[in-house]
């Protein structure tokens, strides 16, 4: 477990000084050095601008606020008929390195100080006088802009009321995430809301002011994640480190509360203000198994937990299936994901009591997807029938991949409940259970048999996507199902060097050279009856699909789907071509360019490109697509033979 001192980079260097427009930049020495950006406004109580960037680039010129909002203090009365601020200027005080305002507030006199220092900004908000503050309690209120990147917090914990506690960190993407705590260790509560539909983040940090406590001291400080444990080549982590925490974006409070298009607070997600999905937590967890404790108070893995919890708790039907999002089901990895997800957990925290605690909630989702072996060949089958025309709106498909007509048996979704299978085997054995380790090894051992049987196609030489239920095997030339199938060793490694070599052809012949951008989760198009109908988005209107090729899901890319087709690569020991695309990846990870901002819009976001690089995803932002660095892992063997452990004869066993 790495240290405080050890996770924080060591900082050096000089003050720049206050500019006649109050912008203030620090600098950090080490491999960038960090920046610090923050403009103070010399008429109101405001700071007008706060940005940094962590490695030491030119993100530090973008503002993380929201304008025309500012960060700025407001009193929260206990009277709710009251609004407002309800706090005005006394006067300000501008010295070098410091401006000190002094304000009027119900109850009270403050003050209210933001000064940069070589190694932080800090702030400090004193009341001046002996007033109980009586009428209400003094928040800061910092508005964050998730159109410039969706910036989050990592707090010490997460309080069942859903406020959460500093220290934080907080988690701007592509910017750098920053220590936020209170100088003297008060552990404040603060609480993260926001809104989708007007793009808002808001962190509000409660103050607790009186006469016994007169002042808070919070501070600002760059951080740096050291190298993951173990990691021999670290040639490439540095690249990584920038993108790295990118894919922990625990939700903001949104939405309406009753309904399921919302979110609770504290959620891993695709974005701050966007869904959390039960099929995609399993990608989070899978980073969060390399990734090191940030501070000795704040970890991914509790964030793990708590999304795992609730995908259990509350979104499970007591039939045992688990809500993908909103209120969709009939998605299988959408229970495969929360049992990977607790694999990850547990190893990298060994915390057997809740292991314990739940591993009964477990099981009962992974026998909601046993019994979905309808004709008990081994293989999972899908509700959706996959034929081709059957998927309508509203209805979506059977796995991530949701406006793809994939059902019946799935490779995409098989795959993965096979590793879930297999997940659920070793922490089984983890706890003596030595019939349920039996069992479910059993389940897998009789998934992995079928399963190559029911999709390879002997005129392509690879893995089908799907077989639909009238027998049809669609065929997309994808290197995901294949990726997948050769990672877990569902197919031998002979065969797994063969369909790689085909593929390559393929993608050579389809003339695809983009691999900064990853690898398409197809290589030829898919006909509009094998899409989400009538008007999905990215939906051809001719049947053979070619006149959207490249949008969305019909042949667009997305960053994270590229990870298993890597990792295949390095499992058959064929590492050179995989190389080549992680690399070509990490440059363009250096610039920002796989995320624009949150979007929510139709063909805007570049969580999803063409083949040339133009957007064609919605969200803008998808936390997923940073899972392709998990490939600066798996790369090398001692890693990779941890993360395969329960798809090996390897496994934990009773």
């Amino acid at each position: 477990m790495r240290t405080n001192t050890e996770s924080h980079r060591h900082l050096a260097g000089m003050l720049v000084g206050m500019l006649a427009c109050g912008v203030f930049c620090c600098t950090a020495a080490g491999a960038g050095p960090a920046k610090i950006r923050i403009e103070v406004s010399q008429q109101r109580p405001e700071v007008t601008c706060l940005s940094w960037d962590t490695e030491g680039g030119s993100r530090v010129e973008s503002n993380l606020l929201r304008t025309p909002h500012t960060m700025r203090l407001r009193m929260q009365s206990a009277d709710p008929g009251k609004t407002g601020d309800g706090i005005t200027l006394r006067s300000v005080d501008a010295k070098p390195g410091v401006t000190i305002f002094r304000l009027a507030a119900p109850g009270t006199e403050l003050s209210w100080s933001v000064a940069p220092a070589p190694d932080a900004i800090s702030m400090q908000i004193s009341q001046e006088n002996d007033a109980k503050n009586a009428d209400g309690l003094i928040e800061l209120i910092i508005p964050f802009d998730p159109r410039v990147t969706p910036t989050t917090v990592l707090p010490s914990v997460w309080n069942e009321d859903g406020t959460l506690t500093l220290p934080a960190v907080i988690n701007a993407p592509d910017f750098g995430q920053m220590l936020f705590a209170e100088a003297g260790g008060q552990r404040l509560k603060a609480r993260l809301e926001g809104s989708r539909t007007d793009k808002i983040v808001d962190l509000i940090v409660e103050l607790p002011l009186s006469k016994a406590n007169p002042s808070c001291s919070l501070k600002l400080s760059p951080i740096m994640l050291p190298a993951p444990e173990g990691l021999a080549d670290k040639s490439m982590w540095e690249a990584a480190r920038r993108g790295w925490v990118g894919i922990f974006q625990p939700s903001a409070k949104w939405g309406d509360q009753t309904r399921p298009f919302s979110s609770p607070p504290g959620l891993l997600g695709n974005n701050v203000i966007s869904d959390p999905a039960s099929c995609s937590l399993w990608f989070y967890a899978d980073q969060s198994l390399w990734t090191p404790q940030i501070t000795p108070e704040i970890s991914v893995a509790s964030l793990v937990r708590r999304t795992i919890d609730f995908w259990l708790d509350q979104r499970t039907r007591p039939t045992g299936e688990v809500i993908c999002y909103w209120d969709y089901g009939n998605f299988l990895d959408a229970n495969a994901g929360p049992i990977i997800a607790a694999w990850d957990y547990f190893e990298s925290t060994g915390d057997r009591d809740w292991l314990a605690r739940r591993i009964e909630r477990l099981e009962f989702i992974a026998e909601f997807l046993a019994k979905r072996d309808v004709d008990n060949d081994g293989m999972i089958e899908a509700t959706q029938s996959g034929n081709r025309g059957t998927l309508k709106q509203p209805a979506r498909s059977c796995a991530w991949f949701d406006a793809l007509n994939c059902g019946h048996k799935d490779g995409y979704t098989n795959a993965i409940i096979y590793r879930a299978f297999r997940c659920l085997a070793e922490l089984e054995a983890r706890l003596g259970r030595a019939d349920k380790h039996a069992y479910y090894s059993g389940l897998a051992d009789r998934l992995k048999a079928s399963y190559a049987k029911a999709l390879f196609n002997p005129a392509t030489g690879w893995l089908a996507w799907w077989r639909s239920e009238d027998g049809e095997l669609h065929d997309y030339a994808t290197p995901i199902v294949n990726g997948l199938a050769i990672e877990y060793g569902l197919v031998s490694p002979e065969q797994g060097r063969d369909i790689l070599g085909r593929l390559w052809k393929k993608i050579d012949e389809a003339g695809f050279k983009r691999f900064d951008l990853g690898i398409p989760p197809m290589l030829v198009p898919v006909h509009r009856s094998d899409y989400l109908l009538p008007d999905g988005l990215g939906i051809a209107q001719r049947e053979d699909g070619t006149d959207t090729f490249g949008q969305y899901q019909n042949g667009g890319i997305t960053a994270g789907q590229v990870l298993h087709f890597m990792a295949a690569h390095y499992v058959v020991g064929q590492p050179e071509k995989a190389d080549m695309v992680l690399r070509a990846m990490l440059e363009r990870q250096a610039q920002g360019k796989f995320q624009n901002g949150v979007c929510d819009a139709g063909g805007q976001g570049i969580d999803w490109t063409d083949w040339n690089g133009k957007a064609s995803g919605y969200e803008g932002f998808l936390a997923d697509s940073f899972r392709f660095l998990q490939a600066v892992m798996l790369r090398e063997p001692a890693l990779r033979d941890r993360y395969h452990r329960p798809m090996t004869a390897n496994a934990i066993k009773p």
